[in-house]
């Protein structure tokens, strides 16, 4: 890499790298603030507390990586352009591309991290923080939780024991779940036992009842049972359904090869999984969108004179408007199939006419150069080179 691209490429991955630690600290730190309730009302070790709010950084660097590289290609090329070094590298004959080049080459590492976090990094943690989460319910349930006191475990569930037994069993268990809006279920059961069978945690409740009350049709049921085996992973779902992942914590070769269409939870919400899947395959083509809309801005040299804050505003209403255009072809392709050509076409169509528009800007520079180029001294020199080979 020649050592005006090494300047440029040096300038722009600092500005990278601060811009991402910053954004991501900072989202980070609200993101844990929110989960401070494991240390407080939960009992959890801190190792527990950044276990659990680290789950969740691969999603946060795959969003914050191109805002990231966005604000730093923006801060570059005004520095550039500040220091009037683009108009003298202009002037010395460096050509559009040589300056493109370095932000291309950034552009492209992001788009790779990206991936990586979009495609494996994300679904694996996505499905770690799923069984973390499920023990340190379960974990609540077997030994944070008082005698004679209603915890809310889960939105809609509300747990209830009078006292510990031997062996730690729970005596005179009541379980409340509400979350369906339709059918509410009221366990009862005259002891409780917590028990793991597969890295699965299940409440195995003896000697108990379970009332289900039917809202709709305003109908109810009382039925007895001797032992009833109570899932403790079915916090992440509606009640009554069956457990199955989610389609963020699925793999992207699940999501490809091996996602049965037959299944009742996938067929519920296919349009999900179809959007989660594209979704997966167009984020990394966003950094290369941010790129074509900052070059297009701030690409070409400009003196003192000419404005730049009118481009950057420009840009960044270009950045906004193209992510919730992103979000809404996403929306487009939970309901319709047509959404999802709309999820490529929007980074695509963006980066294609950002790159249309920084090739305009620097046509009139390009034409210059042609317009004073020495032609009738090319001629002359070729003219003898021509005599000598007749």
């Amino acid at each position: 890499m020649p050592l005006v691209e090494r300047y440029i490429f040096r300038i722009a991955t600092s500005a990278f790298l601060a811009c991402l630690g910053a954004l991501t600290a900072v989202i980070w730190l609200t993101q844990a603030l929110r989960e401070l309730n494991l240390l407080t009302s939960k009992g959890q070790t801190i190792l527990i507390f950044f276990q659990v709010t680290l789950f969740g950084l691969p999603a946060l660097v795959m969003i914050v990586a191109p805002l990231a590289l966005f604000i730093a290609i923006l801060y570059t090329l005004n520095r550039l352009n500040g220091d009037s070094e683009l108009i003298v590298m202009n002037a010395a004959g460096i050509s559009p591309i040589r300056i493109f080049r370095p932000f291309a080459i950034l552009t492209l590492i992001t788009s790779l991290v990206v991936a990586a976090m979009t495609l494996y990094a994300m679904p694996e943690s996505f499905r770690a923080l799923r069984n973390l989460v499920t023990k340190i319910r379960a974990d609540v349930v077997s030994r944070i939780v008082q005698e004679g006191k209603f915890v809310s475990l889960d939105q809609g569930i509300i747990f209830h024991f009078r006292e510990r037994l031997p062996g730690g069993a729970m005596g005179g268990v009541m379980i409340h779940d509400s979350r369906d809006p339709r059918l509410a279920s009221t366990y009862l059961a005259a002891r409780g036992q917590i028990a793991e069978v597969e890295q699965s945690l299940y409440l195995v409740l003896e000697r108990g009842s379970m009332q289900r009350q039917d809202r709709e049709q305003r109908e109810s049921a009382v039925i007895a049972f001797e032992r009833y085996v109570f899932d403790l992973d079915q916090f992440e779902q509606a009640a009554g359904g069956p457990v199955s992942l989610k389609p963020r914590e699925r793999t992207t070769g699940e999501l490809l090869f091996r996602l049965d269409r037959n299944d009742p939870y996938v067929a519920a919400i296919y349009g999900r999984f179809r959007a989660e899947l594209h979704d997966r395959f167009t984020n990394p083509l966003y950094p290369f969108a941010t790129l074509a809309i900052a070059f297009a801005a701030l690409g070409s040299a400009r003196t003192t004179r000419q404005g730049r804050d009118a481009a950057i505003a420009g840009a960044v209403a270009a950045l906004v408007l193209m992510r919730i255009a992103g979000f809404g072809a996403a929306s487009l392709a939970v309901r319709s199939q047509a959404g999802v050509a709309l999820m490529y076409l929007v980074p695509l169509g963006v980066t294609l006419g950002g790159l249309i528009l920084a090739y305009r800007a620097f046509w009139p520079l390009r034409r210059r150069r042609f317009a004073a180029f020495d032609w009738t001294g090319l001629l002359a020199r070729l003219r003898p080179a021509a005599g000598g080979a007749r």
